[in-house]
């Protein structure tokens, strides 16, 4: 069995884990209430946490900003997303 080594955040990884973080604790939600009021697995939720899932798709982050009630607009608003740049 290969030995698995944990991958370090890219920095847009972090920047969602960090911004869902930010919501769930101003909302005083937990993970587990934002997978069922996103309908987001628990699982899948827990990796775009800590950075394993790559890039979660467009309509898991319509579904999580759904679960806290917030736009996608807003999600993205912050001046961390500014300025990200992207590899071609």
């Amino acid at each position: 069995m290969a030995k698995q080594t944990k991958q370090p955040q890219s920095s847009v990884q972090k920047l969602l884990s960090d911004r869902i973080n930010h919501y769930c604790t101003q909302l005083q939600m937990s993970y587990y209430e934002l997978s069922y009021r996103s309908t987001v697995p628990l699982t899948t939720l827990m990796h775009i946490m800590k950075g394993s899932t790559r890039n979660p798709g467009i309509f898991t982050m319509i579904r999580i900003c759904n679960g806290l009630g917030i736009t996608v607009a807003e999600f993205f608003q912050a001046e961390e997303f500014a300025n990200i740049e992207f590899d071609a």
